[in-house]
């Protein structure tokens, strides 16, 4: 029987995993994947169809996205002597570093609550996983990281910042102790650093030790799957030698190219959604019964009573309006939900759901 040939085969650590999974979202409000609500002005729109027409869709596309990496350079100050390489979304990134640092016995260390594709992908490459409780405020438990840096030495550490799935920026000192610490490489994952008004990528000169990462998912391109990370040359030498060849598709490298062009347009989305953020934030902290937490990200992580998160989630479905259920991950996000930022009516079908529900 097959299942007999999965048992033999399959690595058993892969079988105990569940597969990434991500809400349905028909006929419903969507608030619970971090996405950019806004759509394109018609203009713009118009303009990228027009691009599109020139597409060579019978070539595989430039391996190097030479013309994108060009553009991206340009716009986003990143220097000639810094080292970039683009990626299928950030996850196509955490992976190819994964693969080139998985030596046996290799340790890949993170915090906990973090971006959980950490630990499936050091899962995917055969690394060791270490995960270091937050604080209770979900602050850096910055002494206990130290000494489990001097006790595994990883290979790499990942920081999220702002943190995935808590919303907050890490003290900045503390991650500088980090990476000084470190024996490896640190991935400082900037996935939603366009809400944040910070970045290490101040720091890339002073640490050969450290890449910082980022996607154009947040900014409001997430169907394209582009991620990029900048570094020192050496590193990102040998990551490209793991990159599957023609990994950037021909109308994700034109796409985000002409959407480049267009930025003060996504930028005037990304100050709406801060605003928006701001004006959620103040309303949700009135509400009794729920703890919200300070965020840097276009989300906003929340706590309810005890064993009440569920229940509020479904309630908040049931009026047409999906946000993130993350209770069931247990550990410190018990009893936590999580909101998306939506446009303003969005926002507002979401609080009242929200307090109808508790």
């Amino acid at each position: 029987m097959s299942t007999d040939r999965i048992a033999k085969y399959v690595r058993p650590e892969i079988q105990a995993l569940h597969a990434y999974q991500v809400g349905k979202a028909d006929n419903l409000i969507k608030l619970d994947n971090m996405e950019n609500p806004y759509d394109w002005d018609e203009s713009v729109k118009q303009g990228w169809l027009a691009s599109m027409q020139a597409a060579p869709l019978n070539r595989y596309p430039d391996p190097e996205a030479t013309g994108l990496q060009a553009k991206l350079r340009e716009v986003m100050n990143i220097p000639a002597d810094v080292g970039l390489l683009l990626g299928n979304g950030s996850d196509e990134l955490i992976q190819l570093i994964c693969m080139a640092l998985s030596k046996p016995g290799a340790t890949l260390l993170s915090v906990t609550p973090a971006f959980v594709m950490y630990k499936m992908t050091a899962i995917f490459t055969g690394m060791q996983y270490s995960g270091v409780d937050l604080k209770d405020d979900f602050s850096l438990n910055l002494d206990v990281i130290l000494a489990e840096i001097n006790n595994t030495q990883p290979a790499v550490i990942f920081v999220a910042y702002p943190n995935n799935p808590t919303g907050n920026l890490f003290d900045e000192e503390d991650v500088c102790k980090i990476i000084e610490a470190s024996p490896g490489l640190v991935v400082i994952d900037e996935a939603y650093y366009a809400f944040a008004d910070a970045s290490f990528d101040k720091y890339l000169s002073r640490y050969d030790n450290m890449i910082v990462m980022r996607t154009v998912s947040k900014m409001g391109l997430a169907g394209l799957r582009l991620g990029y990370m900048m570094g020192n040359p050496d590193w990102i030498n040998e990551f490209n030698k793991v990159r599957m060849p023609f990994n950037i598709n021909c109308l994700t490298q034109l796409s985000v190219e002409f959407a480049l062009e267009n930025v003060e347009m996504f930028n005037r989305q990304t100050q709406q959604l801060c605003k928006n953020r701001e004006l959620l934030f103040s309303e949700m902290k009135k509400i009794p019964r729920i703890k919200c937490y300070p965020t840097k990200t276009n989300f906003i992580l929340f706590r309810t009573d005890p064993g009440q998160a569920t229940r509020i989630f479904d309630g908040i479905k049931k009026s047409g309006v999906l946000i993130k259920n993350l209770t069931i991950n247990g550990g410190a996000l018990t009893d936590c939900l999580r909101v998306t930022i939506g446009k303003e009516d969005q926002n507002a079908a979401f609080l009242k759901a929200l307090q109808e529900s508790l």
